[in-house]
């Protein structure tokens, strides 16, 4: 079985993925972290592993950049291939002084100002929602490896580059969200349409405060923190 963005045969993409958006974040992963990794999906370069962590099986695959994206990956995921949890591990931009470039952030809710939902599936908010359920395996597995994980509201964003800073405002004072990526709006709409779990893991790549920038090869190696969270509350019970 195949799909239009997915040339992995049914069986070979296990229950849980984590979804870098960078497919060479997704090699990576699979290189450094799993045991017997197999590239099942290469359609587009959007690549995907399936192997074993401390035994039991993971898939890393990539989602490429923006809501349409992963939209599209991890609809696909959830619906033909049986997926039941997908973390998102990303990049974000933070917004506030407390958080520093390399923190780790965890999602707790999504906003965005994206007709994602409401075209996909009639959803009229502006808000949406990780599995509660994995974001406890993810905060037990940080606690669990001694690692800080900083939680908040997210912002999920259409446009990489604005003409005026004007929407900080709302992002930041009304909605209090802590950083900005491009996707998880779409991952948590996708969770709840289909009756699945979405969480997202961020680790903070560049700051509004201080102007400070990781580079695409920090973000691509360097996020090591955020991935070994990951891996181990994807394995967990």
């Amino acid at each position: 079985m195949s799909t239009a963005h997915n040339n992995a045969e049914k069986g070979q993409i296990a229950k849980t993925v984590l979804m870098p958006g960078d497919p060479l974040r997704a090699k990576f992963i699979a290189e450094k972290f799993l045991d017997d990794a197999k590239l099942v999906n290469s359609v587009r370069g959007i690549n995907g592993y399936t192997g074993t962590y401390k035994g039991k099986p993971v898939t890393v695959m990539a989602s490429g950049m923006g809501m349409p994206s992963i939209g599209i990956y991890s609809y696909e995921l959830f619906k033909f291939y049986d997926v039941e949890n997908i973390i998102r591990i990303g990049s974000a931009g933070c917004y506030v002084p407390e958080l520093k470039v390399f923190d780790v952030v965890l999602a707790t809710a999504a906003y965005s100002e994206s007709s994602y939902a409401k075209t996909q599936c009639g959803y009229e908010e502006d808000i949406t929602y990780p599995s509660e359920d994995l974001n406890a395996k993810i905060k037990k597995s940080a606690e669990d490896l001694g690692i800080t994980l900083h939680e908040g509201t997210i912002h999920s964003s259409d446009v990489f580059y604005r003409q005026s800073s004007d929407y900080l405002k709302v992002v930041v004072e009304e909605k209090h969200c802590l950083a900005v990526e491009m996707e998880s709006f779409a991952l948590f709409s996708n969770a709840k349409v289909l009756g699945k779990n979405a969480a997202c893991l961020l680790t903070i790549s560049d700051s509004f405060v201080t102007h400070e920038e990781t580079t695409p090869e920090e973000r691509e190696q360097h996020f090591t923190e955020m991935m070994e969270i990951a891996l181990n509350a994807a394995i967990a019970e």
